[in-house]
Formats: C-alpha cells, structure tokens, sequence
C-alpha cells in the first residue's frame, strides 16, 4: 500500500479542492443544495479517490480508482463552466480554473499511464 499523503497527485488534487471550496462560496445562497453542493461532493472525490485507491491491495484496483478521480475532475469542469455561463463566478476566476484542471488532468494521467505501465510490467514478469 502506499501512503496517499507522499503522493504529489494527492497533494496537488487535495488544494485544488480547497481553491473550490472558497470559489464555492460565491455562489448564490439559492444554490446551497444544488451547484454548490454537487460542486464540492465532486471537487472532494477527486482527492478521496486517489485516497482510497492507495488503500487497495492491487494496483488494478488503485488504477480504477485515479479513473474515478479524472471522472470527478470532468464533472468539476462541467459545473464551473455551468457556474460560468450563469454568473455565479467571472469569466477570469473560471479562466484560473480552466488552468489548474488542466494540469491536474494531465498531472493525473501522467500517474494513471505510469501505474499501468507498472501493471504491465508485473504481469509480464509473472508471466515469464
């Protein structure tokens, strides 16, 4: 098993999450129960994923999980750009968003590739 809280994907999902949270807090009172908890329940998924996956027992198991995370990325992404075209944050702070998605997505499936070149690596070794 591996200790989540070494991992730099851990660490960068873990603030981003936490730029969410305060992004969050200019939405509209009216949208407590809707965007804005929706928002933070997959904004926090992505971090708790990668969490929960290096607490499996095998590496499959883990690489199912990061999937998860760059599914809750996507969904974060959805939900700013619907916050977005509604008002509820500007066109900039979306913008810094856009950036910092873009590299914990690429950062993300930088670590997926290399977990599943690992679990080729061991499956070919077992092969052998």
């Amino acid at each position: 098993m591996i200790d989540f809280k070494e991992l730099q994907i851990w660490k960068l999902a873990s603030e981003f999450n936490k730029e969410v949270y305060k992004i969050a807090l200019k939405f509209p009172k009216e949208e407590t129960y809707g965007l804005t908890s929706q928002l933070k329940r997959a904004s926090i998924s992505i971090s708790s994923n990668i969490a929960e996956g290096c607490g499996r027992r095998t590496n499959k198991d883990f690489i199912s999980f990061l999937h998860t995370s760059m599914g809750s990325l996507k969904e974060v992404e959805n939900i700013l750009i619907t916050a977005k075209d509604l008002g509820f944050i500007s066109q900039s702070d979306f913008l810094k968003f856009d950036k910092d998605m873009d590299i914990l997505g690429g950062t993300l499936n930088k670590f997926i590739q290399a977990r599943n070149s690992f679990e080729k690596e061991k499956t070919e070794v077992k092969n052998a």
